[in-house]
């Protein structure tokens, strides 16, 4: 019978450092215990995200399978303290991510990005590439404007808005378009996910700021992405209206050994909405790199 594994159970912290001080970050360590390879999961940049409510319906299969499972939340997210970015955020949260797995003394980890979380994936795939065995991208990976979708896009536009005022009415506003079908959504997430933001209004706060700081959080990195030597994964929601799907198609022109994934009838979290078929893709590809 495979172990059941909670967010509380799983809880953890380490300090990490950043510039001249340090971080305390957060992160979930969902680990079988017989675990020859670690997959590190990165949550987006959405409100009240989390790296355990962006990847909760994802984590057993992948121990079931033997693989320790790691949800770090990024600085200014959850329960990790908060920070203005005035620079690149992708590379902020790559830093904090080399940190992490230093203190976890993993010498090479799988990372599992979901949007922001695809951008930081890069980040460290480019800045450590030695630690990155198999890399898989959802909805995120790099910046840059798409020649078919006005930019900012709708959902980005609702995103900040609920950054700048958290309510309920603007959550539902922006949550009714992040996945393909919002009759999915219930009251309850809603409300879970609201009571999530208002806990931290520190990190709402340094979000707007770096945001008015420096409205390029995120990057291009297409100039670089050939330098990319991992085997990599770019998963896409054929109806995502937060990043469109144009960026995956930069991504797989530019990642020498990459493939892509559309999932139809899909918005922005893939791994929420097709989650029993996105863990089978995601345990078929990291099998293909098991020795």
């Amino acid at each position: 019978m495979s172990e059941v594994f909670t967010e509380a159970a799983t809880s953890r912290f380490v300090r990490v450092r950043e510039g001249a001080g340090d971080l305390n970050i957060h992160y979930n360590d969902c680990d079988p215990g017989d675990a020859r390879e670690t997959v590190v999961m990165l949550h987006g940049s959405g409100p009240g995200a989390s790296g355990w409510a962006n990847f909760n319906r994802n984590i057993e299969p992948l121990t079931d399978a033997g693989y320790r499972v790691v949800l770090v939340d990024c600085p200014g997210w959850s329960k990790s303290d908060t920070i203005v970015s005035t620079g690149s955020r992708s590379n902020l949260n790559a830093r904090v991510l080399a940190g992490v797995v230093d203190a976890l003394e993993l010498d090479r980890v799988h990372l599992v990005g979901n949007s922001m979380g695809g951008h930081s994936a890069v980040a460290f795939a480019l800045d450590h590439p030695a630690r990155v065995g198999r890399l898989i991208l959802m909805g995120g990976g790099t910046g840059g404007a798409s020649p078919f979708t006005p930019m900012p896009t709708e959902g980005i536009k609702l995103l900040n808005a609920v950054y700048r005022a958290p309510t309920i009415e603007n959550l539902k506003a922006m949550m009714n378009i992040f996945v393909f079908d919002p009759g999915r959504l219930t009251e309850e997430l809603f409300q879970a996910r609201l009571e999530n933001i208002l806990k931290r209004r520190d990190h709402l706060e340094s979000f707007v700021e770096s945001l008015d700081r420096n409205p390029k959080q995120f990057p291009d990195f297409g100039s670089r992405l050939a330098e990319i030597t991992a085997p990599t994964l770019v998963v896409w929601g054929r109806n995502d209206r937060f990043v469109p799907m144009d960026a995956g198609l930069r991504l797989i022109a530019g990642i020498p050994n990459s493939e892509l994934h559309v999932f139809n009838n899909c918005g922005h979290w893939v791994q929420w909405e097709h989650a029993a078929a996105f863990n089978a893709l995601v345990l078929g590809f990291l099998a293909r790199g098991a020795a």
